[in-house]
This record gives structure tokens, sequence and C-alpha cells, in this order.
């Protein structure tokens, strides 16, 4: 059987209405997807090489920086432009901030939509909380960096979709109190609870990191 490579990918929970009934923004992967068919998710995506180049407005925090570096040779940046790339193309939403810069960048493919918008990806605004390797014997496998960040933070209509592309339907909002209901792949059930203990303010030792490199599978804190 050929091993099926491992590519890095970045996942983003955007967290609603935190202070009185969270919610977080998941559509549906269509039925015919290779990967995860039918199941509700978050928006995010493969890291694409150019994500690497787009310069950020402001920085994560040193902290975020040093655990996403931890057993990764990919630029933190690239990660987290990725996340605010696979926002913007899934759901049409904008998180980032106004920068000059933007519009002297020759945009590459995937990012010409946003930098139009005179935005560069506001690292400050993404808090980095979990990491998972998908298990050996997938069709597709990645070692995906998941963000969270707070609505408040978009710089557009967080009720309005329609600059979305259509990988993902049923954009929504969704009630952590409900959100169970839905048909999710394990490792996102896995990250609710994660995001749900963060929410209530439980001390959590590190980010979560599921690695499944190999065969034998190992749970570690970055």
């Amino acid at each position: 059987m050929t091993e099926v490579p491992i590519r890095d990918a970045a996942t983003i929970i955007m967290v609603r209405d935190a202070e009185t009934r969270p919610r977080v923004l998941m559509g549906q992967r269509g039925h015919g997807a290779v990967f995860m068919p039918s199941k509700f998710v978050f928006p995010g995506g493969a890291v694409d090489a150019v994500d690497a180049t787009i310069p950020v407005a402001n920085p994560a925090d040193a902290d975020s920086l040093r655990r996403l570096a931890n057993q990764s040779s990919t630029a933190p940046e690239a990660l987290l432009n990725a996340a605010t790339r696979e926002l913007w193309e899934e759901t049409g939403l904008l998180l980032g901030a106004e920068d000059s810069r933007a519009g002297q960048i020759e945009a590459p493919k995937g990012w010409r939509g946003y930098l139009a918008t005179g935005h560069l990806p506001d690292g400050d605004a993404l808090n980095f909380v979990f990491r998972a390797i998908t298990p050996p014997g997938r069709p597709r496998r990645f070692d995906a960096r998941f963000f969270m960040a707070e609505a408040d933070r978009l710089t557009s209509d967080p009720d309005d979709f329609t600059r979305a592309e259509d990988e993902l339907s049923h954009l929504q909002w969704v009630a952590l109190d409900e959100v169970r209901k839905f048909d999710m792949p394990f490792i996102t059930e896995v990250v609710l609870a994660e995001i749900g203990a963060i929410l209530t303010g439980t001390d959590q030792p590190g980010v979560p990191f599921f690695n499944n490199l190999d065969e034998i599978s190992r749970f570690e804190r970055l």
C-alpha cells in the first residue's frame, strides 16, 4: 500500500457570544468529498506554499509562535495565514487588519480577493488551541493546527456568507450546547470539548497534540 503523505493544514474555530451562550461557526462538507464526506466541520484546509509569502499586519503572541514551531518545520506565519485564507474562502468572512501593504503585493492565487479588501492577516486575533495528525489508513492525512478567534475580531458581518465559495454548505453559528446533534468527525468533538473548557476558564496546561504520525498514537501537550 502506498503511504499517504501528511500535509500541513489549518482550521479556524470562530466563537460568538462567548459570555452568554457560546456559538461556533460550522458548515457541512459535500457528500462526494474524499475526506470526511457530509460531516459538519470548522472552516479549514491544507496550507498552500504561497501562505508563507503573505506578511501579517500583527504577529501572534510569542507563546503561540513557540508552540506552533514545536515539532514542526512549517513557519508559524504560514499556518496562521492559511487559517485566515480558509475562513475567507469557505465562509466569505474577513478576519484581518487594515494595512497599506495589502495593495502593494502582487497577489498570488487564493489571496487576490482577500488582499483586495486592503487587509492583511492579524496573527494577534488567532489563539492556537489544538493540533492533531490524521491516523494512518485514511485516504488523506493532515497535520492540522486549530485556531480559535472571536467573532468580534471580524471586519465583516458575521452573518454574511454571500462571498463564500461552495466548499461548505449550511454555514451556521451553532450553540455549544446543541452542537453534538450534528454529524461530526470524532476529532471535531474532541476539539469542541477543549473549546468548552477554554471558554469556562479552565486552566489548560499547554496545547493538546494528538500525534498519530505512525501506528503508535501519542498524546502530548505543546
